[in-house]
């Protein structure tokens, strides 16, 4: 099937932003730190395979780095399995993409049928508390737009509010990275690794209920138009319920 022709509406195929983190350090380890090659190579594959246009930005713009465990080159071949994202990193046009993201300031959240945010281990502190991401996913979910998060992406659903001062999952279901998933990442790197836990904190939230599958296995949930996955073996499950709100 061809990525440029949509199933069902080739004149307008549905568009969606891909929003990945920008490099950083971890505050906790010390590490360089970016991006899960697979919470956007898998989603990328299930968009474009259904005639989608997808466009990749970052809150500040720029070339994106990822997370070594998650690129299937990396010597420690601990995503050597990844079959999908070593085919989108050896592809010349494809890895390109993630050269010289967009900033969102250049970005009108309104003009996509979807967002998804991409986790990994930066978004902890490039998307958590970036007030300028919050903003503009607060107003693509007010313009009716899907909104999809994965893995450690959710932890902007812990302080997002929208224009009326609610949090965005007031009154709704949702996942993400769970408390035995940072248990056993810890464990097996011998530190801790995150300034928090997300599933801890969202279980400090009123009025919202955040739920978990089983340790990495996918799992995604919709609750109207917000989609969230709960780590990285969830990206394929979250975008077919992208998908499946748009309605094509």
């Amino acid at each position: 099937m061809s990525a440029n022709i949509s199933v069902l509406n080739p004149d307008q195929p549905k568009r969606v932003l891909m929003i990945v983190s920008n490099p950083t350090v971890s505050d906790t380890t010390g590490w360089p730190i970016g991006a899960w090659a697979a919470e956007f190579t898998h989603p990328y594959w299930e968009f474009t395979e259904r005639g989608y246009v997808v466009e990749f930005a970052s809150p500040e713009g720029g070339k994106i780095e990822l997370d070594t465990w998650s690129d299937p080159r990396d010597s420690s071949e601990y995503s050597a399995h990844d079959l999908l994202s070593l085919g989108f990193l050896s592809s010349p046009k494809h890895a390109a993409l993630l050269e010289q993201t967009r900033p969102l300031a250049e970005l009108d959240p309104t003009a996509y049928d979807a967002i998804f945010l991409a986790g990994g281990q930066a978004p902890m502190f490039t998307f958590a508390k970036n007030a300028a991401l919050h903003q503009f996913v607060a107003q693509s979910y007010t313009a009716g737009k899907v909104v999809a998060i994965v893995c450690h992406a959710t932890s902007v659903l812990l302080t997002l509010r929208l224009a009326d001062g609610s949090l965005l999952v007031e009154g709704k279901t949702w996942t993400g990275f769970a408390n035995s998933e940072e248990v056993f990442a810890d464990a097996f790197v011998g530190r801790r690794i995150q300034p928090f836990w997300i599933e801890e904190e969202a279980r400090k939230l009123d009025n919202t209920n955040f739920i978990v599958g089983n340790r990495f296995q996918p799992f995604a949930v919709r609750d109207g138009r917000l989609i969230t996955g709960q780590q990285q073996y969830s990206g394929t499950a979250a975008a077919r319920l992208v998908i499946e709100a748009l309605g094509v």
